[in-house]
């Protein structure tokens, strides 16, 4: 009687045993998991950033590194950010977008996940204001922030207003703001970044196909 009470107490210990090893997987896997509608964000100059890149519409990219997809100005239609060339919506005719001549980002366009939005030119150039090296593990791109407040930001490339097709993908990073060039019809401000430096407040035709990275409303 003894010994089958030991064996089933060893038993017992083993399924217990078992059961915290799941439990702790299960956990561990919760931790490195990511959303694709929430993101904790990082605060840097005061200003909340999502930790990563507008995937499709709504939907942030499943890892920081991932490059998400490209936008034109304005626009609520997503494009690869690697080949083949083919949009949100399952398209492979790339379109050129001048935003509708719209004074900002509508709302209406808003490809950021509830609770985020498309950032302003001034927002973008705080950003810059904090940018840190250049790194290229695991893929290439720039930090920004330091400390526990930093963000990657992959140098994705862009898609060429004329054709959609892929530019620079490794070599530089460029991300829409919400924000309008009023001195023409066609252009809107953006953040550019090379291995070798970060251009805040440049501009650019609204037909390009940039990364998006969201701030909190």
């Amino acid at each position: 009687m003894a010994t089958i009470l030991r064996k089933q107490v060893t038993v017992s210990m083993r399924n217990i045993l078992v059961l915290l090893l799941v439990l702790s997987l299960v956990n561990s896997c919760k931790t490195t998991r990511y959303s694709l509608t929430y993101d904790k964000g990082v605060v840097i100059n005061g200003i909340k950033w999502a930790t990563r890149n507008v995937a499709a519409p709504g939907t942030f990219a499943a890892i920081p590194q991932d490059p998400g997809m490209f936008y034109q100005w304005n626009s609520a239609t997503g494009w690869r950010a690697t080949k083949p060339m083919i949009n949100s919506n399952g398209e492979t005719e790339w379109i050129l977008s001048d935003g509708n001549n719209a004074k900002t980002w509508e709302t209406s366009n808003n490809i950021c996940p509830a609770g985020w939005r498309v950032p302003t030119k001034d927002e973008l150039t705080s950003l810059a204001a904090a940018a840190g090296e250049w790194t290229i593990t695991p893929v290439d791109g720039r930090i920004f922030g330091k400390g526990k407040n930093k963000l990657f930001l992959p140098a994705a490339g862009f898609r060429d207003r004329d054709n959609g097709s892929l530019q620079i993908a490794g070599s530089g990073g460029y991300y829409w703001s919400s924000t309008v060039d009023n001195d023409t019809n066609t252009n809107a401000y953006g953040l550019y970044f090379y291995s070798e430096n970060v251009h805040p407040g440049g501009n650019n035709d609204r037909s390009y196909g940039f990364s998006v990275r969201c701030v909190a409303k």
